[in-house]
């Protein structure tokens, strides 16, 4: 089916004399996610993921993921001609790099220049020119030879009230303006969905588990254009918004928008956020300030009404997931239980939570050696039984009124070996490690993702992602500026110093392929610790309340500064999660928080 859907794209090209057709992971708006409309490519490829980007030529087509992703895009691919090039492993040619080798002088480059960014759409447009090649981004070649393709969401928009936001969409909009002045832009171009969705105070579901609206939007000092698919408004909405002074506008009017534009003006877009076609139609005289979105820093500090709110949420969150865990180590090997069984029951004890919304992301419930796939789905014709031994574990979490959760445990459903007790209780070092961290104001994720990956490192072991990424309000579970991780990875922009009110998951792990995976996270709020004559100190609260399996640890490879923050934690736990639990619940937490 791939290789046959590969030849009917290359039928395309040759009829446009394409030679080299690129398909990214992207909607109109480079979102991480997208809507089962955009997944052109996982149609051409098989390859299911969230990330990666397909190369297709007239006689190869290639695969790009990251680590991620490795061991699952391999099986996805292996009865197809498409070929796996591994990002990030030596002499694997990056994208750039493959198609600059193959791209014959008077060839042909293409792509729909409404998925890729402009920052990678004018690099293609530089090679092309330099390989004397015809070059083509007003077609989805795709979309042409994808018969019963899903519509295009449009879902309904509600409304954030204020209780939950904190802030006002005026004063939001009003802070853009004050940013925009500052650096002399006439006109900012957001286009990025979830800065939308903030900045404006809505939400919507055009992205499953994603609550966010395909829209654009424009600010000047007297305007603020919002180009929608008006069938989503309903007319209290579209009245409240009008209200707010901003103008309701055709969703595909951005293009004749920004064409219009007039010369000289400045106009303010992250063109790694843009699409091409966007940032070519502006006039060649605006000058362009290619610049971060104002409105990325802004959401990732959460103020003091959201963080109360989000620490309601993790409670209600908590209860959820420790009624699960519950049920799960009591039950595991008397009742029938599947992967999807599992996650299902878990859904189920979300759904019972005060404000819950949504699952934050479809949730990983991966036994054994599906664990070691660090973004493993369960198909229910394949879903794994789970048995009375090994391990399980489960990454999820949920959308609600008060904020967005992401929690993983990792918990032994019976007898567990020796070495995968050492490696989960490593696995927990590093956790409360990072937890832990007192540092001077100016750090970073890279000045402090040692204190987790040191344990691993010394055991010569590592995880090929991220320690840990910043999070939504009500939004995107995976949030820019802010993360852990031990090099810059360009793509990913998480390199932010840590400002109070910021919000980052701690998730190290330990992934072996065949065997299985081990991962533990909770998030983290930064706060201000003391000020002296040394400068001002941060520290991090943990906000996730869960209990981690003590069936699982070595308590002698335990610190005792560790063996005292794990016990502070669960007692943290026990305090926050008893009250709303049946009296054989609080008994079981009371074991499973017990000091070590």
């Amino acid at each position: 089916m791939i290789n046959k859907r590969i030849q009917m794209l290359r039928q395309k090209m040759a009829e446009r004399r394409i030679t080299i057709y690129v398909v990214p992971t992207s909607d109109f708006h480079e979102s991480e996610y997208v809507g089962d409309y955009f997944k052109a490519r996982k149609f051409i490829t098989g390859f299911t993921g969230s990330a990666g980007t397909a190369v297709i030529t007239m006689d190869q087509a290639g695969l790009w993921t990251d680590g991620r992703y490795f061991i699952q895009a391999a099986a996805q691919l292996a009865n197809s001609e498409v070929e796996l090039f591994k990002m990030g492993e030596e002499n694997v040619p990056t994208v750039i790099e493959f198609i600059r080798d193959h791209l014959v002088q008077g060839g042909g480059l293409g792509f729909d220049g409404r998925v890729i960014n402009g920052r990678l759409g004018t690099e293609l447009k530089e090679l092309a020119e330099q390989k004397k090649a015809s070059f083509h981004t007003s077609q989805d070649l795709v979309g042409m030879i994808w018969e019963e393709r899903p519509a295009m969401p449009m879902e309904p928009v509600f409304l954030l009230e204020e209780q939950y936001t904190g802030e006002s969409t005026t004063s939001k909009i009003k802070r853009v303006r004050e940013k925009m002045k500052q650096s002399n832009a006439d006109v900012h171009i957001l286009t990025s969905l979830d800065d939308i969705a903030w900045v404006l105070n809505i939400r919507g579901n055009d992205i499953l588990h994603f609550p966010v609206v395909l829209s654009f939007l424009a600010i000047t000092q007297t305007e603020c254009c919002l180009f929608i698919h008006s069938k989503v408004l309903s007319e209290s909405v579209r009245m409240q918004l009008e209200q707010w002074g901003i103008t309701i506008c055709d969703y595909e009017a951005i293009y004749s928008y920004v064409a219009q534009i007039e010369a000289k003006k400045t106009v303010w877009m992250d063109c790694d956020r843009v699409n091409f076609n966007i940032c070519n139609q502006l006039n060649s005289e605006v000058k362009v300030l290619n610049q971060e979105n104002p409105t990325v820093r802004m959401k990732a500090i959460k103020n003091p009404v959201e963080l109360e709110n989000l620490r309601n949420a993790h409670v209600e969150d908590g209860v959820a997931f420790t009624k699960f865990m519950y049920w799960l180590k009591t039950n595991v090997g008397k009742i029938p239980m599947t992967e999807i069984t599992a996650s299902d029951y878990l859904a189920e004890r979300r759904k019972e939570r005060k404000g819950f919304l949504d699952l934050s992301f479809d949730t990983i419930a991966a036994y054994e050696a599906n664990g070691a796939m660090m973004h493993y789905c369960a198909d229910p014709e394949s879903a794994a039984v789970l048995e009375p031994r090994g391990f399980l574990l489960v990454d999820s979490g949920g959308h609600y009124y008060q904020g967005t959760t992401d929690i993983t445990r990792t918990m032994a459903l019976g007898p567990i070996t020796e070495k995968q007790r050492e490696y989960f209780t490593i696995v927990l070092r590093s956790n409360l490690n990072l937890a832990a961290a007192k540092f001077l104001y100016g750090c970073n994720g890279h000045n402090l993702d040692i204190l987790s990956r040191g344990p691993l490192w010394e055991l010569g072991l590592d995880y090929k992602c991220g320690t840990g990424h910043g999070v939504g309000y009500l939004l995107n579970v995976h949030e820019a500026p802010n993360g852990f991780r031990w090099k810059i990875v360009p793509e990913r922009k998480d390199s932010a110093i840590f400002e109070e009110g910021m919000v980052t998951t701690d998730e190290p792990g330990v992934y072996l392929e065949g065997e299985y995976g081990i991962r533990t996270e909770n998030e983290l709020v930064c706060c201000k610790a003391e000020k002296n004559e040394y400068g001002q100190f941060m520290k991090f609260e943990t906000i996730t309340y869960a209990p981690i399996d003590l069936d699982a640890i070595d308590p002698e490879l335990l610190t005792k500064r560790e063996k005292q923050l794990l016990n502070d934690y669960h007692h943290m736990v026990y305090e926050k999660l008893s009250p709303y639990l049946t009296e054989e619940e609080q008994k079981w937490l009371q074991v499973y928080t017990r000091a070590v």
